[in-house]
């Protein structure tokens, strides 16, 4: 609500005459000629060869340059940045009075007093006592560095400059809006390249043609004779200003081309399109080359905590081919880099087209709606499947679409960021030292390829495929040396449950890597994190602690044909509640462990396994839950304590058929003594040794009567019986009674006594 205010009282002050009084100056206004720039200091110095008239078009030749010349003989490059500058991702983080982009920089004790304005440094002369270097700003916080995190205060700063970006694009967009929907002649006027001012900076604005004409580097040139563009003596040109590129505009920059985007503490220039079309297109011998610049260092902008140049495409659509860009972006995401992301609302390009485009489009759309297997599509409501691997409804015109192919680029934020696209290609691009992740394939983004792109040192993953990705096939890409996962492939639900934005419950997946390789990352080779229906197939991994891990509840994951090397703990992993995976065809080497699966359930048949030499090593290792598992026909080669270790594993297995001729059980007595002794194990055990004593006392008595033995009178033994005195036995007679005597205690007879036979005592 805070940020709607001050676009609905410019739309109200606008709608009621007041466009060109105090109350819209306030926020929008042609600026004035000697108004403050965007970047401090680019100003065209007198005597510099800033010819608007002479600016060459696209199809000019123009100098190739480096994008990071040296300022004179003796200075040097920049230190590398290290990828602590630049936090790890998370949620913006926002508060605090957002800082005026175009008003003077605060002092830092880090950096020296701020800057002076509209002071451009030159080149045969030393820099003005006062600002410090980029490079010593940076290096004076090593123990920040070290830790690989920056200050709160720093962090703080850059939330609250991506905040203010946000807010700037979205006023700027209802301004030109309102002023267009006037109507006469002075809607008319506004068609044109001119410059809104507000609290948060200077905006260029190309606003929608009425032709198809797309503007160029002589149109951002000519806007108040070159002072927002302007040509260097070494034949790049330095931007200075941010440029908004409007609904159904659409800038193109041809090669050969060095574009040097003005980037100063807490002031730097940008381009964005907001529903507008970006082109940046040079040849293989004719590159475009973009990077950041300090002009009081004259090196590109090294330090990311006070925010950084960037190019971004909300809506519409981008295409970059043979481009090296370098050293852009800051905090997040689409404020990364080069960064590809829906709208927030529909964008209006639909009404820019004719009506047998329209058509056309309605044709396309009926046919992708064919294919597409339970979706649909309802005027600009795109409806997706329901169920697992797929997403929620999102808005048809909110989605980007756009195309990088055959570029470079170093030392951005994020290498290349997207989201709520459709059909994004990246193909043929080298991605070197990002600062938090290589490619990040952020939410409801759909149907993308990215094949044959190499993602090197970079501070966070190599190739992100984030949670509501739907589709999206990795292939022939190379993920090296990255601070974390060579590959990350994240399907899990939006939320567990009931949520305050509505999300859906249901998983993502069927996306896929195949063909790829990943080399000695950091963390994993490759990591799924729950989804349905993923695959890892045919790829490489080595080294990394583990190769493929799967967890988290991913279902029906597919790892094939996989070759995997070096890995300190465990090629294959299945954790924490994966289910139907089938691990088929993989080949390790040079591990401890090849498939170790945990509370998991799935399917392990026709892999070869061949682990290192050490004492608890496993050719495959089940622990816990899993039920319903098997595992068979697999080769197990190695030296350790088992080829297949199911001792701890608490349901039954199906455990056949598997090839253990070359395994060396290197276990003790003991440890194979347990294996075998369970209680069904002992019970029968007993059984068979009672047979056996039983058996064998049997024997011993049948042998003895074998035994032959001396004749013998079978009378020899026996004794005469003697005769002895008769005894004769009659009965007592009955006593007389006699009168009752009572008799003394001692007189009693005892108990218990028992009466003479006869009657005599």
């Amino acid at each position: 609500m805070a940020r709607a205010i001050p676009v609905l009282l410019t739309v109200a002050a606008l709608a009621f005459g007041l466009g060109t009084g105090p109350a819209a100056a306030a926020f929008l206004s042609p600026t004035s000629p000697d108004g403050p720039d965007v970047v401090s200091g680019i100003d065209p110095a007198p005597g510099s060869d800033a010819d608007p008239e002479d600016t060459p078009g696209p199809a000019d030749p123009v100098p190739e340059a480096s994008p990071t010349p040296k300022a004179s003989p003796t200075s040097k490059a920049g230190p590398t940045p290290k990828a602590g500058l630049t936090p790890k991702a998370g949620p913006t983080q926002t508060g605090g009075p957002a800082p005026r982009t175009g008003s003077t920089p605060k002092p830092n004790p880090a950096r020296g007093p701020a800057p002076t304005t509209r002071q451009a440094p030159k080149n045969d002369k030393k820099p003005a006592e006062g600002p410090a270097l980029v490079e010593d700003a940076i290096m004076a916080d090593d123990a920040i560095l070290a830790a690989g995190t920056i200050s709160a205060d720093d962090a703080e700063t850059q939330a609250t400059l991506v905040d203010v970006e946000d807010q700037r694009i979205v006023q700027t967009r209802a301004a030109l809006t309102a002023m267009l929907q006037t109507g006469g002649v002075e809607a008319a006027q506004r068609k044109q390249p001119q410059v809104f001012a507000s609290e948060h900076g200077r905006t260029l604005v190309l606003p929608a043609r009425s032709t198809e004409t797309p503007y160029t580097l002589k149109d951002l040139a000519a806007v108040e004779k070159g002072r927002y563009l302007r040509r260097l003596k070494d034949g790049s040109y330095l931007l200075g200003v941010h440029v908004f590129v409007a609904d159904g505009a659409r800038l193109q920059l041809r090669g050969p081309l060095t574009l040097r985007m003005g980037s100063l503490p807490g002031s730097f220039s940008s381009i964005v399109a907001f529903g507008g079309n970006i082109e940046i297109k040079g040849t293989a011998k004719r590159p475009v080359r973009i990077t950041s610049w300090d002009v009081r260092t004259q090196k590109p902008d090294l330090n990311t905590t006070d925010g950084r140049a960037y190019i971004r495409a909300v809506g519409g659509e981008f295409e970059m081919s043979y481009t090296e860009v370098s050293h852009l972006g800051f905090w997040s995401g689409r404020t990364g880099g080069i960064a590809l992301t829906g709208t927030e609302r529909p964008a209006s390009a639909y009404r820019h087209r004719t009506k047998d485009q329209r058509h056309q489009d309605k044709r396309e759309r009926l046919a992708n709606t064919q294919e597409d297997r339970g979706g649909g599509s309802f005027g600009d409501v795109e409806t997706i499947p329901v169920g697992p691997g797929t997403a929620s409804h999102v808005l048809a015109d909110e989605l980007v679409s756009g195309s990088i192919q055959h570029s470079v680029i170093t030392g951005d934020a994020y290498g290349l960021f997207v989201s709520g696209s459709n059909q994004t290609q990246i193909i043929d691009n080298r991605i070197v030292d990002s600062l938090v992740h290589g490619v990040f394939m952020h939410r409801f983004a759909k149907n993308a390829t990215i094949e044959r792109t190499k993602v090197i040192g970079s501070g966070g993953d190599g190739f992100v495929l984030s949670r509501a990705t739907v589709k999206v096939r990795v292939s022939d890409c190379l993920a090296e040396r990255n601070g974390r996962n060579g590959f990350t492939l994240n399907g899990s639900a939006l939320a567990s449950g009931p949520s305050a934005s509505g999300e859906s419950l249901a998983v993502y997946g069927d996306s896929s890597v195949s063909n790829s390789v990943a080399r000695d990352n950091k963390r994993y080779g490759i990591e799924v994190l729950g989804g349905s229906r993923l695959a890892v197939q045919t790829s490489e991994v080595i080294g990394g602690d583990m190769g493929i891990v799967v967890r988290e509840g991913a279902s029906e994951v597919q790892i094939s044909g996989n070759r995997l090397a070096d890995q300190r703990r465990q090629a294959i992993a299945l954790r924490d509640g994966a289910t139907g995976a089938y691990v088929a065809g993989n080949t390790v080497t040079g591990t401890v462990t090849g498939v170790y699966m945990r509370d998991s359930n799935g399917t392990i048949v026709g892999n070869k396994i061949t682990t290192l030499p050490v004492p608890k090593a496993h050719g495959i290792t089940v622990i816990g839950d899993a039920g319903g598992s098997e595992i068979t026909r697999n080769t197990l080669v190695g030296w350790g304590t088992s080829a297949i270790s199911t001792a701890r594993a608490a349901d039954r297995l199906n455990k056949h058929n598997n090839d253990e001729d070359r395994w060396d059980d290197t276990s003790s007595f003991w440890v194979k003594a347990k294996r075998y002794v369970k209680p069904m194990n002992v019970i029968w055990a007993g059984v068979i040794l009672l047979v056996v004593v039983s058996a064998v006392r049997s024997r011993g008595t049948v042998i003895e009567r074998r035994r032959p033995r001396e004749i013998r009178n079978p009378y020899a033994l026996q004794k005469l019986l003697e005769e002895g005195r008769p005894i004769l036995l009659r009965h007592a007679p009955s006593p007389d009674p006699a009168p009752a005597v009572e008799l003394s205690s001692r007189q009693r007879e005892p108990a218990g006594s028992t009466p003479v036979a006869g009657g005599r005592g």
